[in-house]
């Protein structure tokens, strides 16, 4: 027996030896990729010395003697800490994913190479101006000089993640950071997904689509033909296809995460401080690290400092010493579907206004970890890449013998938007940065500045031509061989919504509608947003002048004007109900959930229970009032849509037959349906968070989830990897948190603000900027996430462009030199 126990205890003092072992060893190994910030190198490439001064956040001042050595340090400091973003971002755009992680990303892979960013960016490289042509040439000579540190030294292979994959980091070209934007431009375009979404409704009932997709209150709406008439033998199945992979590696998300911002700016006179103020939030998916990264550069037009984007030699939003700028998604319809007629005897060939044509095409080899490579064929028309029927629901509105092809501005190989946000930076004044944006294409922004000449809003993009006769106006899929269907061109840069020095002095988007212009010279039928407009007006309009602190006030508002609007309209005849209900009774659950609800005034803070219970309570209204009319196409509105809501509860043209079942002999009334759906949210609410509804908290359901894209899955190592916080906000709120809107946690915060900045023109140096994880992408360093505590609970840290206050905070100065 004791002898027994003796070898027990040895090999279980062996096995945790053994494990401590391989831990401190795995330890070492990744350790040696955190960069050290007090090293000197001599590099080939620069023409001079350079330093590269981090501050106690570990943002990067960049001083060099020239610009082109400018640009080669923002290079090596986003390599230094976001090396493997960087080459995952290329990767993706590239359609090379499945090189290191097999099929797990073939559909990706190959909807990225049928739509051939990466081949584009690459050709556009030749019409790039000499100045940015220079800036992308030093920024991938900076990318590859620390790749080549990491070669030569042995520093870990460059990250920990690289430990994974024993591929080797191909060195940076400029195509790979005009690819990057284009992967940018592929995240916030959502009018694809619109069209098909919009064609479905159609072929159900022309009045859902009135319903379910309202359009933004404004003159301008143009009327459409029922989808069914312009393609008769469209399908009519509506099983649940694969819109496109929702992997966290994909970057092909939903119509709901298409992109959202906010930016605001006030002129002198509407300033406390008698100068200029601006603040930005730009939104996109969370993840850790986020896709920002802070740095500060010292061009010789002077410095500027902000939010950049790690394989993007710009910021792409802050200041100089005289301008600042943000951005917001413009949500421009800058994509069309066409339905492509195939020759019936040549399925090679499609149909054209002039004719059969024969597609062009290419062989496209994927080639797959772990399994034989793939052979695709890639064809395009006249209008654009042939996508498949299985993307983006595509097959549910494409008729045997018909395929769907893709018209979209970010497709155009002339692009040069790379250098239009390069010469926004370098802008002096609001007319600068307002000219510069005439050679940006995609993706559609707009571009809120405040200078020393006023304040002032543009939409930065190239908006299409479209013919008067369009059959769908570019809302729906329409005829790709009729010559009124396709783009005739663009709009000229001097028709783009711009607003400048207007009459109250202040200028701002929430992603609502910004102009009013009837077909074909709209800007968009498709908005991102209707509620958070309110507010924002509202807050600007309670000040006749404002401060720095009153921007990050609004920056920082959880009022929901959808919460507002709506429950007086839902639970009107619900609030009282009579004597209490005996306490253990659903009915008594019900009238607590009520009575906090009718003395809340909308705030979704983290740590009330009201805003989970509405939160629940119109998730499961709407797809109680949508399901039985829609049936698995329900499952496409997964997001609260508070003008649907209002148009069924206030009977708006009918809207108030949503509420009837139609499978049941009664007829439903709308009250009844709110009290069955609060039953609904209470029931599920109650097993998730116990049965005192008291204690519920919203901020335990809406966790921001920053996670690692690939060790963010993996057993344990996800507990290390993984930013998870309690947060406050929601849809419709300033401090926009976007629920991810399916189960099992369908009020997981997955998309909102990861870069905040409030630009002070009064105090340049009291201007303020936040981000949402840490600099660092690698989980060992002490700045992957100590940004996030202060993120969360709505703090800054100090924007300065003065080289003494960056040298007096230095934790480390790395040194460049030139090579001998």
């Amino acid at each position: 027996m004791y002898t027994a126990f003796s070898w027990l205890l040895r090999i279980v003092v062996l096995a945790v030896a053994l494990v401590v072992a391989g831990a401190s060893l795995a330890y070492y190994f990744a350790s040696r990729s955190l960069p050290d910030y007090d090293a000197s190198f001599a590099l080939a490439g620069l023409d001079g010395e350079v330093e590269i001064v981090r501050d106690t956040a570990d943002v990067p001042h960049i001083f060099a003697t020239s610009d082109r050595d400018t640009f080669f340090a923002l290079g090596f400091a986003h390599a230094q800490d976001r090396l493997w973003q960087m080459t995952l971002l290329r990767r993706t755009v590239q359609g090379r994913l499945s090189e290191i992680f097999g099929e797990r990303t073939l559909v990706v892979d190959e909807l990225m190479r049928r739509l051939d960013l990466y081949g584009i960016a690459t050709r556009s490289v030749s019409v790039q101006d000499p100045a940015t042509l220079s800036a992308l040439q030093a920024y991938a000579e900076g990318v590859n000089a620390w790749i080549g540190e990491v070669n030569a030294d042995a520093k870990g292979r460059g990250a920990p993640e690289f430990f994974l994959f024993s591929n080797e980091i191909a060195y940076w070209q400029p195509a790979d950071s005009i690819a990057i934007l284009k992967l940018m431009a592929l995240q916030v375009s959502g009018h694809l997904e619109r069209e098909v979404l919009t064609a479905r409704l159609s072929l159900l009932s022309d009045d859902w689509v009135k319903d379910l997709l309202p359009e933004v209150p404004g003159p301008g709406t143009a009327a459409l033909p029922p989808f069914a008439s312009l393609f008769p033998t469209v399908p009519r199945s509506y099983a649940a296809l694969n819109i496109g992979p929702q992997d966290p590696l994909s970057p092909f998300r939903r119509g709901a995460f298409a992109g959202a911002s906010n930016a605001w700016a006030a002129a002198a006179e509407r300033a406390a401080a008698g100068a200029p103020l601006l603040a930005n939030d730009p939104h996109l998916p969370f993840s850790a690290p986020t896709v920002w990264y802070l740095a500060h550069m010292e061009l010789e037009t002077g410095g500027v400092i902000g939010g950049t984007i790690p394989g993007i030699p710009a910021i792409l939003t802050g200041r100089n010493d005289r301008l600042g700028w943000g951005i917001t998604s413009a949500y421009l319809d800058d994509q069309d579907v066409h339905i492509e007629e195939l020759n019936p005897g040549d399925p090679e060939r499609y149909r054209t206004a002039d004719g059969w044509k024969p597609f062009e095409t290419k062989k496209a080899i994927i080639t797959i970890k772990d399994a034989p490579p793939v052979t695709v064929t890639l064809r395009w028309t006249d209008n654009g890449p042939v996508l498949p029927g299985s993307h983006y629901d595509l097959g549910s509105v494409t008729p045997q013998g018909y395929v769907a092809s893709l018209s979209w501005t970010a497709l155009d190989p002339a692009d040069r938007s790379i250098g239009a946000a390069i010469d926004i930076m370098r802008a002096r004044t609001v007319e600068q940065a307002m000219a510069a944006g005439e050679n940006y294409v995609a993706p559609a922004r707009n571009l809120v500045l405040a200078g020393p000449d006023g304040v002032g809003m543009v939409m930065i993009g190239k908006v299409p031509r479209r013919d008067a006769a369009h059959q769908t106006k570019g809302r729906m899929p329409s005829p790709g061989w009729i010559a009124e269907n396709r783009w005739q061109g663009y709009f000229p840069y001097s028709d783009n919504p711009r607003f400048q020095n207007p009459e109250g002095g202040i200028v701002g988007n929430t992603n609502n509608k910004t102009i009013d212009r009837p077909f074909p010279e709209n800007v968009s039928d498709y908005w991102g947003d209707s509620q958070r407009v309110q507010r924002w007006t509202r807050l600007m309009q309670e000040r006749e002048v404002h401060s720095r602190e009153s921007f990050m006030a609004a920056q920082l508002d959880t009022t929901s004007p959808a919460a507002r609007a709506l429950l007086p309209l839902v639970a009107a005849n619900l609030w009282f109900t009579g004597e209490a209900a005996p306490e253990g009774t659903q009915d008594r659950m019900r009238q607590r959930a009520l009575d906090l609800l009718a003395n809340w005034d909308g705030e979704m803070s983290e740590h009330l229970p009201e805003p989970l219970i509405y939160a629940a309570w119109m998730r499961a209204l709407q797809f109680r009032l949508i399901r039985d009319e829609l049936g698995p196409l329900a499952e496409e509105f997964n997001h609260l849509e508070p003008l649907f809501i209002e148009r069924v509860f206030r009977d708006v043209d009918g809207a108030g037959r949503w509420c009837d079942v139609l499978r049941s002999a009664p007829v439903e009334s709308c009250d009844e349906i709110a009290r069955l759906a609060l039953d609904d949210a209470l029931v599920t609410l109650s097993a998730r968070f116990g049965s005192n509804v008291e204690s519920w908290r919203w901020g335990e359901a809406h966790q921001a989830t920053h996670d690692h894209s690939v060790l963010g899955k993996m057993p344990v190592l996800k507990w290390f990897v993984n930013i998870r916080q309690s947060t406050s906000g929601g849809d419709n709120t300033l401090l926009r948190g976007k629920t991810a809107g399916t189960e099992p946690e369908p009020f997981l915060n997955v998309h909102g603000a990861g870069y905040r900045g409030v630009y002070d023109f009064a105090d340049p140096d009291s201007s303020v900027f936040i981000l949402s994880t840490g600099q660092s992408g690698h989980p060992l360093s002490r700045h992957y996430d100590d940004l996030s505590e202060l993120w969360r609970r709505g703090e800054y840290i100090p924007m300065s462009l003065d080289p003494d206050l960056a040298r007096a905070a230095a934790t480390g100065i790395t040194r460049l030199s030139p090579a001998p």
